[in-house]
C-alpha cells in the first residue's frame, strides 16, 4: 500500500512539474541567400558525421571478420 501511495505522489509531482516547463522558441529564420545570407539548407557540414560512421562500420566489420577467421582456425585445429 505504501509503495502505491509513493508511486502516486511521485507521478503527480512529475506531471505537475512537467506542465510548468516551457520549451525554447525556434530560432530566427535565415536571411535571404541572394542577399548574402546563409544557404537555404543551413550551413552545417555534411561530411563529418558520415566519415565517422563509415570508419566505425569498417572497424566493426574488421573485428567480426577477424573473430570469424580466428574461430574457423580454432575449429580446424
Amino acid at each position: 500500500m505504501k509503495k502505491n501511495i509513493l508511486k502516486l505522489i511521485l507521478f503527480s509531482c512529475l506531471i505537475i512539474v512537467g506542465q510548468q516547463l516551457l520549451a525554447q522558441g525556434p530560432p530566427d529564420p535565415p536571411g535571404d541567400p541572394s542577399i548574402g545570407g546563409p544557404p537555404v539548407g543551413g550551413s552545417a557540414p555534411i561530411g563529418g558525421g558520415s566519415e565517422i560512421l563509415l570508419l566505425m562500420g569498417l572497424a566493426y566489420g574488421s573485428k567480426k571478420t577477424y573473430q570469424f577467421w580466428k574461430h574457423k582456425q580454432k575449429i580446424e585445429d
